[in-house]
């Protein structure tokens, strides 16, 4: 197959080596960035660069942007698409894009998919891209329709060589909620926990929950941002429910009601024995 890939940063260059390193594809890519778009091609990583000319001949088009860059190259391109291609996003929400996304595929003829890799680092850019990155790694797909066997069939054919552990089929909605409470959530935790005071004098006194709980706080913030605001409903719920949660515990400890806090403890384990199935 012959696969486009736009925007060359973390995920598009760890999906321009990974088919690279796994397939026999001829890969075309695009960045904005021309050092990393040179690069890329230097080192083999891509066949050429994915230009007007090169964007109609491609099987599928994986769009590694912000959510609105990603809008925008659609908008301006969905012209040049064969109508035999398949177009998959990567950003991390899911109702927006895919709304823009389907609507902008009926229109012209092409398939368009919504896709959130599960994997990443704590570092973005090309420099960070590897052909590993998505391997044993979860992939979650939004059709359009969960009855076109056919296109889903021909989405798992093309993500075959990056080595996913599982992929799961939902909703744009489904995945939003979800999304807001096992990802955002966990940055937004971990980027507030590490502004207090104390942080600065860590070193000889944090072990591994430290380092658990604050590895995500190191984080892109223009990408977070626009994720967090695209999915504000769904995220200010959840943060309404853990500042709620939180309370508790802080009230338990400021009455000095051990009852209370061994309960609110015990409660907690609980839910983590049994979403763990345990």
């Amino acid at each position: 197959m012959k696969i486009g890939i736009v925007g060359l940063g973390l995920i598009g260059g760890s999906l321009a080596k990974t088919y690279k390193s796994n397939s026999d594809n001829e890969i075309y890519g695009y960045d904005t960035n021309k050092p990393v778009l040179d690069i890329a091609k230097m080192s083999g990583v891509i066949d050429g660069v994915l230009d007007v000319s090169k964007i109609s001949m491609c099987d599928c088009i994986f769009i590694a942007l912000y959510p609105k860059a990603t809008i925008d190259y659609l908008e301006k391109n969905a012209q040049y698409i064969s109508k035999n291609a398949i177009v998959i996003d990567t950003c991390g929400t899911k109702r927006k894009i895919c709304e823009t996304g389907f609507s902008i595929a009926r229109q012209h003829g092409f398939v368009f998919a919504g896709g959130h890799p599960m994997a990443g680092k704590q570092n973005s850019g090309y420099k960070y891209s590897t052909s590993t990155l998505f391997k044993d790694a979860y992939m979650i797909v939004v059709p359009d329709s969960t009855d076109n066997i056919r296109a889903l069939e021909r989405i798992k054919k093309i993500l075959e060589p990056l080595s996913f552990k599982h992929i799961t089929i939902t909703t744009a909605q489904k995945h939003d909620k979800m999304i807001a409470f096992t990802s955002q959530m966990a940055h937004i935790v971990s980027n507030a926990y590490i502004k207090s005071p104390t942080a600065k004098a860590h070193k000889g006194f944090s072990a591994g929950s430290y380092k658990d709980l604050t590895r995500v706080a190191y984080l892109n913030e223009n990408m977070w941002t626009e994720l967090f605001l695209e999915n504000k409903d769904n995220l200010a719920n959840e943060l309404n429910l853990l500042i709620e949660q939180l309370y508790e515990y802080k009230k338990a400890i400021e009455n000095n009601d051990d009852m209370k806090l061994k309960e609110l403890l015990e409660q907690g384990k609980e839910c983590k024995e049994e979403v763990d199935g345990r």
